[in-house]
Parts: C-alpha cells; structure tokens; sequence
C-alpha cells in the first residue's frame, strides 16, 4: 500500500528489511556495525526503550542504521505505547537530524518483544504522521517494512486511517 501524506511518501511492503535500501541489522550489515554499537554502548551506557541511536550501515546498502528499543508487552498498562511511539519519533528525529530523506520501519517490539501487532501498527502510523505532519518536508518516505503478508496488513490498515 502506498499514500501520500503532507509532503511524505508513506509505504508498507513484506519484505526482509536488510535488502531494502534503508534497511538494518546487524547480521546483514556484518561487523563494522557490532563495533560501533559496543563502541557507543562502552561511552552511553545501553539504549534505555524508546530512545535513538544512528551507526554506520556496514555491508548494507543504507547510508546509516538508526537503532531503537522497542518495549517489552507487558498489556499495555506500563507504558508500552508511549515507549514505542518514541522508538518511531526518536528515530525519525535523529533521520532527520542526519540529512536522511527516506526511513523503513521494522514492526518494532512485534517479535520476541510480544507486542501485538494489531495494537502496535496504528501507535506506529500515528506516531510517524504526527512527526511529518510537525515537521513538513523533513522526510521524503517511510517505509512499514512488515516481515509477513498479516502484519503487513496490519500496517496498511492503520496507514488507510492515517
């Protein structure tokens, strides 16, 4: 699904975001990137949930790799969705911040984090239009890269109510 919103192109795909163009993991992106996370981890402290980091892309063919800490489920009463709002807002400032005009999203905190994803995609879409809409031009697109046909689903559901 694709829409238009404001002056930002958004998008959702299936598809393994280490293949796209501004995709990241650290598996795909090979050691270069492990080096500079343990790098900014020994001088920070680790990334609290909901905050942002930007390291080199490695191997992948992104310019940078925007790290962020989803929440852990926890039923949505300790914070969860104000926590994974920030993981897209932060990381969408930071984007920005760093002259990068196009972000994809994994389904943030839907894996091993338990999120459900019925729940995390509108948080997600909000979040992310609420950013272009306060800051006009200052991303070209925005990728929900869905690792599934379902969740990706999910994501185009929420995008449509955008």
């Amino acid at each position: 699904m694709e829409r238009i919103v404001g002056k930002t192109r958004f998008k959702t795909v299936a598809a393994d975001i280490t293949t796209l163009k501004d995709g990241a993991i650290h598996r795909a992106g090979g050691p270069a990137i492990r080096e500079e996370c343990t790098m900014i981890v020994a001088r920070s402290g680790r990334l609290p949930a909901g905050e942002a980091v930007a390291t080199t892309a490695g191997r992948m063919p992104s310019k940078q790799v925007i790290h962020t800490v989803g929440p852990v489920w926890h039923g949505g009463g300790m914070g969860e969705p104000a926590l994974l709002r920030s993981c897209y807002t932060n990381s969408l400032k930071l984007a920005a911040g760093n002259g990068l005009r196009t972000v994809a999203f994994p389904s943030i905190s839907t894996g091993v984090y338990g999120y459900p994803v019925d729940k995390a995609a509108p948080e997600a879409v909000q979040a992310v239009g609420e950013f272009v809409a306060a800051n006009p031009g200052a991303i070209d697109e925005v990728i929900f890269c869905a690792f599934d046909a379902g969740t990706e689903e999910r994501y185009a559901e929420a995008l449509q109510g955008l």
